[in-house]
């Protein structure tokens, strides 16, 4: 039976990808003060995405690891930007539909209530008793 060979990371190359993981979360705090609309959440996930390569390829050694390890975490990631996707799907397009109000329905009813009772219509101020 053979037994898997154990790979150990140089310490210069661990080093390395720490100084990039450094630098990734400066470019992170730089970037967050920056308005880029819409690119702000695609630039913040993009540099995460590549934190987290660094620390899964080197420091977890998935990159001198099983395939089959390696195909597990792709699935994994294949549901978490599924999952992403549908979520800033549904962020970058809230409030650009026409139809939909701001506030909950019993507000919108209040609110309507109170601009009646400062401006009635026409046909209220015609209405008689009991109409």
């Amino acid at each position: 039976m053979a037994h898997a060979v154990h790979h150990i990371t140089p310490k210069k190359t661990l080093i390395q990808v720490f100084i990039a993981l450094i630098a990734l979360t400066v470019l992170t705090v730089v970037t967050s003060r920056m308005d880029l609309g819409a690119y702000n959440i695609l630039l913040a996930l993009f540099i995460a995405f590549c934190k987290a390569m660094f620390v899964i390829l080197i420091f977890m050694a998935l990159r001198h690891d099983s395939r089959i390890n390696a195909a597990v975490f792709a699935l994994g990631s294949v549901i978490v930007v599924v999952f992403l996707l549908f979520t800033l799907i549904d962020t970058v397009f809230r409030g650009d539909l026409p139809n939909t109000v701001e506030g909950t329905i019993m507000e919108q009813e209040a609110a309507d209530e109170a601009m009646r009772m400062r401006d009635p219509s026409r046909e209220e101020l015609d209405a008689g008793p009991g109409e």
